[in-house]
């Protein structure tokens, strides 16, 4: 096929009608994001629990909902299961001296193990919107659309408060400099179990509403949650960056988090409907983060260059 006719043969307005499903689950792993963005950037760690938290969460919502909870309900109890996932890897970490990527690789696998437990050792459970009340499903994508931003907005202002109380200011500076924190007398290692604990809750509450949107829960749901949960987090700093520079503050940067998690998907949405292989999205996905990683490395790097050049051209006039 010609790139003419490959070209041809693609629909806008399929294109068009496919966006809004991609903001709706966007949304919803901007929520992973921001839990991703409490380890990576705030404690400045690499988690790897999140891909078993997500599933973790996803699979309580759905047996509890099963099992006649309201959606609301589940969705409570997969957070306070993700809160306990989180507290596991903080606990091996702090208490047994594991390193934390370590832990949470352990946190995960084991989780596996729990998730199928909780599923009755069934790879997959669907719940369907016809005989449940669900907070979200596809099958009504603007209220979905809607749930998820008025969630994200929620837990953006929840933690812009929570974060500059003095235990969100101790988490934070537990991340920027744990030595300094300790000599000031903040309890390192607590604060580094309750950064993991809140952030595997806020994922399996993510996964809580994934698993409703698509109606069911899948074993493998989580898998690589941890590269997109990264992919958002870049994707919303430099997009942050480059349209408020200095003026974005914290409450900005969780914000473009959610943002960022809506792009991406969207990237997603755009491939599918290039006609690629689904199967290389993690491939794209890899790329799309190396890209946004390497775009503040190679900025300082330019401008450092320019600098240099600079001070070399005013060296001889001197």
């Amino acid at each position: 096929m010609s790139i003419v006719a490959y070209f041809a043969s693609l629909s806008i307005l399929k294109l068009i009608k496919n966006m809004p499903g991609g903001v709706a689950q966007g949304l919803i792993w901007g929520l992973m994001a921001l839990g991703v963005y409490i380890t990576f950037r705030l404690l400045d760690v690499a988690d790897l629990t999140v891909d078993g938290s997500f599933t973790t969460g996803g699979a309580v919502t759905v047996m509890l909902i099963l099992a006649g909870c309201p959606a609301w309900l589940a969705l409570l109890v997969a957070v306070i299961a993700g809160v306990l996932a989180g507290l596991c890897t903080g606990l091996l970490h702090t208490k047994l001296g594991i390193p934390v990527i370590l832990a949470g690789i352990l946190t995960q696998f084991s989780l596996y193990s729990v998730n199928l437990h909780i599923m009755g050792m069934a790879a997959n459970k669907a719940v369907s919107v016809d005989k449940f009340s669900l907070i979200l499903s596809s099958r009504n994508i603007p209220a979905s659309i809607l749930t998820g931003a008025l969630i994200a907005a929620v837990l953006v202002a929840v933690f812009y408060w929570y974060f500059g109380t003095e235990q969100g200011s101790a988490l934070r500076a537990t991340g920027s400099n744990s030595a300094m924190s300790s000599a000031l007398g903040i309890n390192v290692g607590s604060m580094k179990v309750l950064g993991l604990a809140i952030s595997n809750g806020i994922v399996a509450l993510s996964g809580g509403l994934m698993s409703q949107y698509q109606g069911f829960a899948d074993i493998n749901m989580g898998r690589g949650a941890i590269v997109i949960g990264l992919a958002a987090v870049i994707i919303g700093e430099v997009l942050g960056r480059a349209l408020l520079g200095k003026h974005l503050n914290f409450c900005g940067t969780l914000s473009f988090t959610v943002i960022g998690g809506v792009l991406y998907y969207l990237v997603v949405v755009t491939v599918l409907w290039l006609k690629l292989n689904s199967n290389d999205l993690k491939l794209f996905t890899a790329v799309i983060v190396a890209l946004f990683l390497a775009v503040p490395y190679l900025r300082e790097q330019s401008k450092s260059s320019f600098s240099r050049l600079k001070k070399k051209g005013a060296a001889p006039h001197a």
